[in-house]
């Protein structure tokens, strides 16, 4: 049987953006049938939320899109993450450095950005929606639902 393609998703404090990847990749993973052949997962860079449910309000935002995301929580990402992870996808530069930093020389698959796979957005960075308003929230799920369909299709070429 074939390994599963594994994909972990990260931001500063994994309550936010990162989650909001996991819960909307998950989702497009499970609809094309493909639960059984990605594994998805996400953290944080820093660990001031370990332990800790994703933000109400992303979790508000996601839901009303249809995405479930109650039973994650947030954990720090570790080297051996960097080491067992196919794609190890930032939202950020600032975040993507840190990852870069962490990772060993010898892994099999170096981090990039998430927004890399969208197709519709020219951001290279998914915006922190922590300190704003709702409509943040709404933009990074636009921004997240993009890359994650280029995200999937790309998988779909290269590994299924």
């Amino acid at each position: 049987m074939k390994s599963k393609v594994k994909v972990l998703f990260v931001c500063m404090g994994n309550i936010c953006r990162s989650p909001t990847a996991e819960a909307v990749f998950r989702h497009y993973v499970e609809n094309a049938g493909l639960a059984e052949s990605i594994l998805i997962d996400s953290a944080g860079t820093h660990d001031y939320h370990v332990g800790h449910a994703p933000d109400p309000r992303t979790q508000r935002a996601a839901a009303q899109r249809g995405y479930e995301m109650s039973g994650l929580r947030g954990r720090q990402v570790v080297r051996e993450d960097l080491e067992s992870f196919d794609y190890v996808l930032a939202m950020d530069c600032a975040n993507l450095a840190i990852l870069r930093y962490l990772a060993p020389r010898d892994i099999r698959s170096h981090p990039g950005l998430f927004l890399d796979y969208a197709r519709h957005h020219r951001e290279r960075e998914v915006p922190d929606p922590y300190y704003g308003g709702e409509a943040g929230f709404e933009r990074v799920l636009d921004m997240v639902e993009d890359a994650a369909d280029g995200l999937l299709q790309h998988i779909q070429k290269t590994h299924l």
